[in-house]
């Protein structure tokens, strides 16, 4: 990442994590992670640049987008559970698909997993 890309990505991660209301050690570790992290860094820096998802890079065959659907499929298990922490904060939503894909390159397995086994009971005959 270029100097002044990585200076506009910290401002936006900053931004970011104080509307999602993570504090600043939640930045730091995250934002050492998005550097260290050419996929991650370049699908963050599109999204900052055209609020789109480039969706360029995967971890085990997923992207962000893919990450986003399921933490959307994710959040209404959370309702049926009466924990949902994600009400009404897109910030939050948007920083966890960024945060999550980061986590996902160290331990694809156990995100994979995840995805494919906790979603939402929205649909007839689920459990």
């Amino acid at each position: 990442m270029k100097e002044e890309e990585k200076t506009r990505a910290y401002a936006w991660a900053k931004a970011l994590c104080h509307y999602a209301g993570e504090d600043e050690s939640f930045l730091e570790s995250f934002f050492a992670m998005l550097t260290a992290s050419e996929g991650v860094s370049s699908e963050f820096l599109y999204y900052l640049e055209h609020q789109d998802f480039l969706c360029a890079h995967k971890v085990a065959g997923y992207s962000l987008i893919d990450i986003m659907v399921w933490q959307m499929d994710h959040f209404k298990a959370q309702l049926d559970r009466d924990r949902s922490e994600m009400k009404s904060n897109g910030d939050k939503m948007l920083l966890e698909a960024f945060h999550t894909m980061l986590l996902m390159e160290q331990d694809p397995e156990y995100y994979v997993n995840l995805m494919q086994s906790e979603t939402g009971t929205d649909y007839p005959d689920k459990y």
